[in-house]
This record gives C-alpha cells, structure tokens and sequence, in this order.
C-alpha cells in the first residue's frame, strides 16, 4: 500500500470536483466533465478535460468514478471503447438495478465498487465483525458517527456498513438487529441489539466509533477522517490493486485481503 505516483495511468470521472481535484496529484492521463461544465477542453498538465470518457480514457489503465449512478454506467458503457483494465466505483445512490448494470461491466474488466475507499475505515469494519464475531450477545453494540452540518443523511452509509459487518457477524440482517433512536419512553435495551447515535456540526470530516459493552468492561473501535484525501488515496491503492486482477466485482475487503 505505499503511495507510488507512476505505476499505473488514471482517468478520472468528474476531475473538477472535490475528489478529482484531490487524485490530479497522482498520475492522471485524462478527466471528464459533465457536458458545459467550465474548463473543457483546456490544458490541465498534459491532459484536456473531456465531457467524453472515453476520450479521457484513451491511455489510462484505470477509471476512478465518484459521480452520480447514471454517469457511472455512461462511463462504464464508454470503457468498452478503451484499454482500460479496471475501474473504481465510489459512486453513491445506485438503485438494485443499477447495481446489477455494474456487476455485468464486471465481467469484461476489474470492478472495485464500495461505499467508502478509506484504507483505515475498512480496516475498522473488518475489526468490527472479528469482535462482533467473537463476542456474545451479551455485549451490547453501539455505533456512533459525526458529520459536518451540512450532511443530509443519517445514519451516514459508513455507519451502516459498520452495522451490517456487525449484524453479519451475528448471523442476521442488520434490518434485524438495528434499534431505532433512542427518544423519549424507549423502555429497556433489546439484548443483541445493535444501536446508531448520530452527531453533526461544524467541519467534522467523519468520526465513527463501534463500542461493545458489556456490564463490566467496554471495547471500542474509532476511526477519524483528519483530511479527505484518504478517499482518494483510498481509490488509488484500489486501482493499483485492480489492474493486476481479472476482471470480476470486487470490493475494498478484496484490496485489502479482509
């Protein structure tokens, strides 16, 4: 996993954007934009920002997607017009079906599709269900996550996948075992449940925490985001990864040998 800026040549979906801007500092070969979005076709270093991806990706072994669901599958549909051997897939909202459409790309080149590309978080999970696996019911798990003010969804997604890692651990659906908020005449905590608190203000970038509690001692797991640029140095070992793979769907448990 160290961080070696030439081994392979990335393309990146939506380079003006937040995630774009923090992967240019690696090796990028091409970028593309929505259709009328500024900057097209200027010079970014070697490289003209494209609103056609296959075009960004005529020499890229990789595509780094963090878009929307339906660019993503444009995307992929446009790969099959390049040498590109992988793609990362960090694109969110995508419905079953949409899903399904990416899982079918998969069988021409390598996928890595996850929520959330941070190393240190997907460690974390992994962590998670070792514990959960191994520590009965009688341990009362409780997951508590902070965001900015600005974050609109609650539970955060990476939150939930702790929660589903913990839940599998169990033998069960996360459905199952999830309580819902602590609010008001809750009565008594349901043994085995799994339990979400939820914290947004300021510029948090994303803390998440996994407590198992038992009556006489409590084992916690924390993870905390200190700079964004972990999603994309996240994104970037998946590629480095991927491009060695055959083609197949595959996930961050994957890169990481979880």
């Amino acid at each position: 996993m160290s961080e070696d800026r030439t081994s392979i040549r990335i393309a990146i979906a939506g380079a003006a954007g937040r995630m774009g801007q923090a992967l240019v500092k690696f090796t990028v070969t091409g970028g593309s934009e929505r259709a009328g979005a500024p900057g097209l076709g200027q010079d970014q270093g070697g490289w003209s920002l494209s609103d056609s991806a296959s075009r960004a990706a005529q020499t890229a072994d990789a595509w780094i997607d963090f878009t929307t669901p339906q660019a993503s599958l444009e995307a992929l549909e446009q790969l099959k017009l390049t040498k590109v051997k992988a793609a990362i897939i960090g694109t969110t909202g995508l419905s079953p079906h949409q899903e399904q459409q990416v899982a079918e790309h998969a069988r021409r080149i390598a996928i890595v599709r996850d929520r959330n590309f941070s190393l240190g978080v997907n460690l974390m999970i992994g962590l998670v269900e070792q514990v959960a696996a191994r520590l009965g019911e009688g341990w009362d798990i409780e997951i508590t996550e902070g965001h900015h003010r600005r974050k609109v969804d609650a539970p955060s997604g990476t939150a939930l996948m702790i929660g589903e890692a913990a839940a599998r651990a169990r033998g069960a659906p996360l459905a199952d075992l999830r309580t819902p908020p602590y609010d008001g005449q809750t009565g008594p905590r349901t043994e085995g449940a799994i339990g979400f608190s939820v914290i947004r203000g300021g510029g948090i970038i994303g803390d998440h925490d996994a407590a198992f509690i038992s009556d006489e001692e409590i084992v916690a797991i924390t993870h905390r985001a200190l700079d964004r640029a972990i999603f994309a140095k996240g994104a970037l070992a998946a590629a480095k990864w991927a491009v060695t793979q055959k083609p197949g769907l595959y996930s961050m448990r994957d890169v990481l040998g979880l």
